[in-house]
């Protein structure tokens, strides 16, 4: 496995210098400021990213304003305690994605999110508080707990709000496959567990955070 360094030094040639590569990359948010996040932003987030799936971004970026208006400016507590007759009247909203399965899972993670918050003090608390060495720990977690939040949907919720974060897309998988942490898209635990070292040890050795080292990853494939 290369270093950081020699994987920095590919994506620099190959995008035209280091700061093409690093100029664009944020820098998470601290503990603290993801614990200042409000419930309903973590829900939009969420049910944006969840709705997403399978469709045009674009579709979501012009619907968000009406589908904020539907969901009750995604007010955590009315979604979670959300009646029948509620969700059978959303599904002829046309001003959301009218699916039933994504629906629903707006009221899950409102009822998710409230649970984590009773217990952590908010949800953001829960998020900024998770140690990053046990990064792929948090992404089973919010499979495991969240509705529809598995896949690349977790992670990139994580990375919009902040969260120092890795996201295994094809490029970075092609990445790690070429410097033989995997051989294919990690899906077991076995899997992710070599992942995590990886992404540990490169951290560990540069000083860098995982969002920069997956960002790095990514330009020295695509």
């Amino acid at each position: 496995m290369r270093s950081y360094q020699d994987i920095l030094d590919i994506a620099a040639e190959r995008k035209g210098g280091y700061s093409a590569v690093l100029d664009s990359i944020d820098t998470p948010k601290t503990a603290d400021e993801l614990a200042a996040i409000p419930g309903d932003v973590w829900l939009r987030t969420m049910t944006f990213g969840i709705m997403a799936t399978g469709m045009s971004t674009k579709v979501i970026e012009a619907k968000a304003d009406e589908m904020t208006d539907a969901f009750a400016q995604f007010d955590v507590n009315r979604l979670a305690h959300m009646s029948e007759d509620w969700f059978y009247e959303l599904m002829e909203d046309r001003r959301i994605i009218r699916n039933a399965p994504k629906v629903r899972a707006v009221q899950q993670n409102a009822a998710f999110i409230l649970d984590v918050a009773a217990e952590a003090g908010s949800f953001g608390r829960k998020i900024g508080d998770w140690p990053s060495e046990d990064y792929a720990g948090l992404l089973a977690w919010l499979k495991e707990k969240g509705s529809r939040l598995g896949g690349l949907t977790g992670p990139y919720v994580l990375r919009y709000m902040g969260k120092e974060s890795y996201i295994l897309s094809p490029d970075v998988v092609a990445r790690l496959i070429a410097e033989g942490v995997i051989d294919k898209q990690p899906t077991s635990k076995s899997a992710m567990k070599a992942v995590q070292a990886a992404f540990n040890t490169w951290k560990d050795a540069s000083g860098e955070n995982f969002t920069t080292i997956s960002r790095v990853l990514a330009q020295s494939v695509g």
